[in-house]
């Protein structure tokens, strides 16, 4: 059994073999506070009879090659970065190391809105600017999913229960190669927007999620960046700190997206935490 803490909340998950681990971080309603909360998803059955858990003992940490806009991109040393308060995971940094990295709107609600899916599609053009993302129409491909849906509540140390206007969670799932012989450690983010946020605030929201979804697992400390951990009234966009901070997060050594050569009728061995 392998258990990690995550220092963005006050919870303490745990990974249990055969799950994969599913994390969020959300902006709170009422409030207007960003916080973070985790839970553990099952993990469906795949043709490789790999758990994630199992390609975790097997893959050594390692750094990816820049995606090529940020590796063009010089640093605003200047404006500094919040690199310090990005979290530790088990795989390493959240980082993606095939691109463009797909995304998928979607809405499961009966009130969706030509405004709130141009907010959602205006935030994902932001950061394509300085990221590779496309829009996709084809969910079974997404490696990000955008859905307008209300976010599950999150009660706090208090024992209070509060609602979420938007959340970012990650699983972890194990990709095959064609031949059968090579498996590697992937992830995929759903994001999901509460159906009460419209307009600036949506787009606000999505801004902040994504910035998540790209690898930005944690929050600044500045309300001019997009990754403050509150809410304001005049919602920041994407600032020099968020693209340093970024940019430093894709020099980080990773598990995630590295192929392994794996005898596929192994059982998996027991994770292990040292």
């Amino acid at each position: 059994m392998f258990n990690f803490r995550s220092q963005l909340s006050h919870l303490y998950p745990t990974l249990y073999l055969g799950l994969v681990v599913s994390i969020a971080v959300s902006i709170f309603m009422g409030s207007g506070f960003i916080g973070s909360g985790i839970s553990s998803v099952a993990q469906s059955t795949l043709a490789t009879d790999l758990q994630p858990e199992t390609l975790l003992n097997d893959i050594p940490l390692q750094a990816h090659p820049l995606p090529p806009i940020l590796e063009a991109r010089s640093n605003v040393d200047d404006e500094g970065d919040y690199f310090d308060r990005i979290e530790s995971t088990p795989v390493g940094a959240l980082v993606w190391s095939e691109f463009p990295v797909r995304v998928y709107i979607t809405s499961e609600t009966t009130s969706s809105s030509p405004a709130w899916d141009s907010a959602v599609a205006e935030a994902v053009a932001e950061w394509a600017v300085y990221f590779p993302l496309e829009i996709i129409d084809r969910p079974e491909l997404a490696d990000i999913t955008i859905a307008r849906k209300r976010p599950p509540p999150q009660r706090l140390p208090d024992g209070d229960i509060r609602a979420r206007s938007a959340l970012a969670q990650y699983e972890l799932y194990v990709r095959q190669d064609e031949t059968g012989t090579q498996a590697k450690l992937a992830h995929r983010f759903e994001i999901t927007i509460n159906p009460t946020q419209s307009g600036d605030y949506a787009r606000s929201a999505v801004r902040h999620e994504l910035g998540h979804a790209l690898g930005i697992w944690g929050h600044s400390q500045l309300e001019t960046d997009a990754l403050y951990f509150s809410q304001t009234r005049t919602p920041p966009t994407i600032s020099d700190r968020d693209l340093n901070t970024l940019k430093r997060i894709y020099e980080q050594p990773t598990r995630l997206g590295w192929w392994v050569a794996r005898e596929l009728s192994q059982p998996p061995r027991s994770l292990r935490h040292r």
